[in-house]
């Protein structure tokens, strides 16, 4: 007995041979659709609510920049604040902001998104924490036992970290305690520095103006002006004609 027109051997059979159309098209019509919607919305609505959000970012500065103050931060002229970051300050430390300093802790604030918002800390009595005019810090620890000083124009990418104190010192027959200030040793890194993402500054060093600081170097020992610092533990190299990493 043959399938009537329209039954389901008939159905399948349509199928089998690839006449079943409609439905196809109908499928790709909406996928078509889809994907207009998908290029429509990315061209005209994202870039609205990027821009939205950096202005909600930019709102809550002043409100950052009256904590900090309230924290006895000193600014010697304006700061941009996006996201809140981590301040404290010891008993009689200091923590200056210079004029333009940009502190980005909001986690699209950075083309690498800010993976923690920016700590800046002064951990014990008489220690210090300097950033120069026009210093942009995104996600960064800054954390002095002594002192710590950011020349002008140095740039510090997201998650880097600078650090002129063990933190910990043995105590007992096991143990560790907190220990800020023993041993501590201070660092200076010069003006129009560029210090890559992740990277680590460790005490006691100098790094010169205009000296590069590689992604995730780990620097332990002086970096010269014009010179670049690469590599775990970081290599000492010179710029290339362009100013930059040597390749």
């Amino acid at each position: 007995m043959k399938p009537r027109r329209g039954g389901r051997g008939w159905e399948s059979k349509e199928r089998k041979a690839g006449l079943c159309r409609p439905c196809s098209a109908n499928r790709t019509g909406h996928a078509d659709s889809f994907q207009l919607l998908q290029v429509v919305v990315s061209n005209k609505f994202v870039p609205i609510l990027a821009k939205l959000s950096a202005k909600l970012m930019g709102v809550t500065s002043p409100l950052w920049r009256l904590e900090a103050r309230v924290k006895g931060v000193e600014f010697l002229g304006r700061s941009e604040f996006l996201g809140r970051p981590m301040i404290s300050r010891a008993r009689n430390s200091r923590i200056v902001l210079g004029d333009g300093v940009r502190i980005y802790s909001a986690a699209r604030s950075n083309p690498l998104g800010c993976p923690q918002p920016c700590a800046l800390r002064t951990l014990a009595p008489g220690a210090q924490l300097i950033l120069g005019p026009d210093v942009g810090i995104s996600g960064v620890a800054l954390c002095a036992g002594a002192a710590i000083e950011i020349g002008e124009g140095t740039i510090l990418g997201s998650a880097a970290m600078v650090f002129d104190n063990d933190f910990h010192s043995p105590a007992g027959q096991w143990s560790w305690g907190a220990d800020y200030s023993t041993g501590a040793r201070p660092i200076k890194i010069g003006r129009g520095v560029f210090v890559g993402a992740r990277a680590i500054i460790l005490k006691g060093v100098t790094i010169g103006d205009r000296a590069m600081i590689g992604a995730g170097a780990v620097v332990t020992k002086d970096v010269p002006p014009f010179y670049c610092a690469v590599g775990n533990p970081a290599r000492i190299l010179p710029q290339n004609n362009q100013g930059q990493l040597p390749q």
